[in-house]
């Protein structure tokens, strides 16, 4: 079973992030709360963690990966941003915004989309995966946790415990979050396309 690890939602304590951030380095899969729902979690690149995944939510080769990063600073390693989608992530970020762009040579092929090359990161407004972050070092590859048959990701540990605790290393449990998965807009035709209708707001977009 997985192991249950709670972390105040606002004022996380060191040991129990650094804890997740060691599960996370070693090659573990978490569940864990974000500014939107529950994710998935993992090390970047990691193919077992990858394959796991895709057991759990029964998806191919084509599902999209996101880097969940600290900062702005951290996006332009993976991805190539132009001016203008730069200053469109800097208004947006931190927030509920999942960024469509084209990937990097530094980004694993198994994470990027097979046929466009591209990468999806975010800035997450969640004190408990900042800490995280900051920790770790390095961006989280991350899968919003929608499992086969459901509409909406999963937002409560207890639940996620009882679901598929047998099939992951550790739930991060910062109590329940939103319903609502984030926005996902596409910056990569020099315009913005909206992908997803989630909780960041696109009405600018429309």
């Amino acid at each position: 079973m997985a192991k249950l690890i709670e972390i105040h939602p606002t004022d996380p304590q060191p040991r129990r992030v650094a804890a997740t951030a060691q599960i996370i380095r070693s090659g573990g899969l978490i569940a864990y709360p974000t500014d939107s729902s529950y994710a998935f979690g993992c090390h970047i690149g990691d193919k077992r963690a990858i394959d796991r995944i895709h057991r759990i939510r029964r998806t191919d080769k084509k599902h999209n990966f996101t880097l969940v990063c600290r900062d702005l600073s951290e996006i332009s390693t993976y991805a190539r941003v132009d001016n203008w989608a730069y200053r469109l992530i800097r208004s947006l970020t931190p927030g509920p915004y999942t960024f469509i762009l084209p990937a990097t040579r530094g980004v694993p092929k198994r994470l990027q989309n097979p046929k466009r090359r591209t990468i999806g990161l975010r800035v997450p407004d969640h004190p408990l995966v900042q800490a995280v972050l900051d920790s770790l070092g390095e961006p989280i590859m991350s899968s919003t946790l929608t499992l086969p048959g459901d509409s909406m990701p999963m937002t409560d540990p207890v639940e996620i415990e009882e679901r598929i605790g047998h099939q992951i290393d550790a739930i991060i449990d910062a109590g329940p979050v939103g319903i609502e998965p984030t926005s996902v807009l596409d910056l990569t035709s020099g315009s913005v396309e909206i992908m997803r209708k989630g909780k960041g707001d696109v009405s600018d977009f429309l």
